[in-house]
């Protein structure tokens, strides 16, 4: 359960953002819009899929446009894999990230498949590779609902005030 599936779990809908069991299915910017309150932008995932290195140098170029020109972004959850270390595409996204200044929350998926002290010992790694402090990282699992709930939280609060969602 991927990048789809957290959408899905975090929107509370069964359906919204179509789900696969092979990762990189995701090929295009596609906006949901939330109760009228917000859009979140599910951009293609650039790490596992099994694509072409053209198809791959397209997913990059297509999220440094949308980085680059997108004026109204408030910020970026950055999904990383809790069982991976960060690669080199990785911590590239992120520094462009710092270089535009934008909000970064880092969910750190999968976190179902360890118990709480590899958790704890995974995620310390993670954010060490990245240099961001622990209150940018919320861990979670679609798969369980583990952490959904703040990472749902902490992106109504990224997009500002508003009435209730």
């Amino acid at each position: 359960m991927g990048k789809s599936s957290l959408l899905n779990a975090l929107v509370r809908r069964r359906a919204l953002a179509r789900t696969s069991k092979s990762p990189g299915k995701t090929r295009d910017c596609n906006v949901y819009r939330v109760q009228e309150r917000l859009y979140l932008v599910d951009l293609p995932g650039y790490g596992y899929a099994r694509v072409s290195r053209t198809e791959r140098r397209r997913f990059s170029e297509l999220i440094e446009q949308y980085l680059a020109h997108r004026q109204t972004l408030r910020g970026v959850v950055w999904l990383l894999d809790i069982r991976r270390d960060p690669s080199t595409a990785d911590l590239d996204l992120g520094n462009r990230l710092v270089a535009r200044a934008t909000p970064v929350l880092v969910a750190l998926t999968k976190a179902d498949k360890f118990g709480p002290v590899v958790r704890r010992e995974r995620t310390g790694a993670i954010l060490n590779h990245l240099g961001l402090p622990a209150d940018q990282v919320i861990v979670t699992s679609a798969r369980s609902g583990a952490g959904v709930d703040d990472l749902r939280e902490a992106v109504l609060a990224l997009a500002g005030p508003s009435g209730p969602v």
